[in-house]
């Protein structure tokens, strides 16, 4: 008889895993969309390396913000409204700063500095996606991974503020980058699993 009363419970917390596997992907695959977006901005010239670092500012945000969210495992449907609305803006800037008058350099050591680092983290965010598809890495996994994401979003971000990415600033940057791909292999690699 209690069996009976615990099994439409226990197929209901079956069913909502996958679901919030795929939320979780959800809000990763839009931060791979917008790091595409303001790589092709840069590729093409429509975005400048300050433009394009103010963007990066603003996806730190939104790591950080993924970070706190699932620092508890969970993604309930107030923080997934509140991200949403975060990715929303960041794709009206993104789309106002490729459409404004300013043009950037494409040629530029700085663009190519900034180009480089920005493909970096769509090749991360990928990386993780994959990892919540596989079932490699937990909800709290992708919390710390989007936290450290979100540390190297804010460093491009200051190293762009003025419009140029110096050598160092980038070496920082990569040292940073190298150091979150061993943590997302590490993590990948674990015997964790998603539930």
């Amino acid at each position: 008889m209690k069996l009976a009363k615990f099994l439409p419970f226990a197929y209901a917390s079956m069913l909502a895993m996958p679901v919030l596997a795929q939320s979780v992907a959800t809000e990763v695959q839009r931060d791979v969309n917008q790091q595409k977006r303001i790589e092709a901005g840069l590729q093409t010239g429509v975005l400048t390396t300050r433009e394009a670092a103010r963007l990066e500012k603003e996806e730190a945000r939104i790591s950080r913000t993924e970070a706190n969210a699932l620092s508890d495992g969970k993604l309930n449907s107030q923080e997934r409204r509140r991200i949403a609305r975060m990715e929303n803006r960041a794709s009206r800037d993104i789309s106002a700063q490729a459409h404004d008058d300013q043009a950037g350099n494409t040629n530029s050591v700085s663009s190519q500095r900034m180009q480089a680092d920005v493909a970096r983290n769509i090749h991360q965010q990928e990386r993780i996606e994959a990892g919540i598809k596989d079932g490699s890495l937990t909800n709290r996994e992708v919390g710390r991974l989007e936290r450290g994401e979100s540390r190297i979003d804010g460093r491009e971000a200051a190293a762009g503020r003025d419009g140029h990415v110096g050598v160092r600033e980038q070496a920082r940057i990569q040292r940073n980058e190298n150091r979150e791909s061993n943590h997302i292999h590490r993590q990948r690699h674990d015997r964790q699993q998603r539930g």
